[in-house]
């Protein structure tokens, strides 16, 4: 799996600044984010363009489906997608750190959407900088 959260270069305080903090808007608050990625974001046509940070999250729930009878996304699959779709923004630094300020932030307001202990037992040492 190419996420893993263990792979965040962000700091454990810059994290938890990040998660009580409040957001603007400015898409580069998001923790990994820095101009290049922010340029990359804003690329494209549509419903593919993220100029801010509520579309970014916009982007990640609605990754979160969609749901079937037969299958339900779960917080593995979700990470996965969020992480492939900013792979394929062209976003090859930070994605780990990405996906975890994103989800993090957003397990703030919707319980149960990402738990990081999940990936406690993954000892997957793939680094996702070696694309």
């Amino acid at each position: 799996m190419p996420y893993d959260p263990r792979k965040s270069k962000v700091s454990d305080d810059k994290m938890e600044e990040w998660r009580v903090g409040t957001i603007t808007g400015d898409v580069s608050e998001v923790p990994g984010i820095g101009p290049a990625a922010k340029k990359k974001l804003a690329e494209g046509e549509g419903d593919d363009v993220v100029t801010n940070t509520y579309q970014l999250f916009g982007k990640f729930l609605m990754l979160k489906g969609p749901d079937s009878d037969e299958h339900e996304v779960e917080s593995f699959e979700h990470m996965e997608k969020f992480w492939y779709w900013l792979a394929n923004k062209g976003i090859s630094s930070h994605r780990s750190a990405i996906v975890k300020a994103v989800a993090e932030k957003t397990a703030t307001f919707f319980k149960d959407i990402y738990d990081a202990n999940d990936y406690e037992g993954d000892d997957d040492d793939d680094d996702d900088d070696d694309e």
